[in-house]
């Protein structure tokens, strides 16, 4: 039976939840794996796990019980490991690592933040900001819509401003939240997004940051922005972005941000 594995904590961390019930239908039952310095949460896989929220729930609760008694590092939804032999022998061998990572993440909440753009808002600021969209505009205005040429090139000069203010817009914001972060992990880009970022923060910091937040949105309304948090720090249980605890530990990868 392969082992599914919710996170990893010191050995000495208080009131483990063992006992308490995990993913799966029926729920798999969590157990608390040793070795040496370190403890990981695990249970029976199920078969055929997919992210359906029930069992995201139950991932998520078991973190949040074992998180409220101390540090533990998060693995995302469908972590898998062929047994428990191999859950601790990976432990064992990048032991160090955990135990750095315990003490770095301790105290701290990861906050992801998405932002795209408002469309209207958007092509009204990249308008304002440059003086030969405005003038081909009018022109074309003063055409009657001008020619097929000139209402292609106007397109294609928008779409190029946006792309710019896109990318002006990331920096902005990764810059405008860093200083409360102890830690920033760049998410994978996707459609939709113009930037996907998460940020460490101490728990001391998280009212600074989210004031940095609404700051933002009040600077920039051309912007939307999607906070989620507070999280496990997921992004951060690895020097990059996070993956699960190994290459021998996999799985369905999702649900969290």
């Amino acid at each position: 039976m392969s082992t599914y594995v919710y996170g990893i904590t010191a050995a000495a961390h208080p009131d483990l939840p063992e006992g308490m019930d995990g993913v799966g239908d029926p729920p798999r039952r969590v157990r608390v794996l040793t070795e040496g310095e370190l403890a990981v949460l695990v249970s029976e896989a199920p078969e055929g796990l997919r992210p359906k929220r029930r069992d995201l729930l139950a991932h998520q609760n078991v973190l949040a019980e074992a998180g409220g008694g101390g540090c533990v590092l998060p693995m995302r939804f469908g972590s898998v490991a062929p047994d428990d032999a191999t859950v601790t022998g990976v432990l064992a061998e990048r032991a160090d690592h955990y135990r750095e990572r315990l003490r770095t993440l301790d105290g701290k909440v990861e906050y992801n933040v998405k932002a795209s753009h408002v469309e209207e808002a958007v092509l009204h600021r990249v308008m304002s900001e440059n003086a030969e969209l405005r003038a081909l505009a009018e022109a074309n205005r003063q055409a009657g819509g001008g020619s097929y040429e000139s209402r292609l090139r106007l397109g294609e000069m928008v779409a190029g401003a946006v792309r710019v203010r896109e990318a002006e817009d990331a920096v902005e914001i990764r810059q405008a939240l860093e200083p409360e972060a102890a830690a920033v992990s760049v998410g994978p880009e996707s459609t939709g997004w113009l930037t996907n970022v998460s940020f460490l923060v101490d728990q001391g910091s998280v009212v600074a940051f989210l004031a940095g937040v609404e700051r933002l949105r009040n600077s920039h309304p051309h912007l939307e922005l999607s906070v989620n948090g507070p999280l496990p720090p997921y992004s951060f249980v690895e020097p990059g972005p996070a993956e699960p605890a190994a290459s021998v530990i996999g799985g369905v990868q999702g649900g969290q941000e």
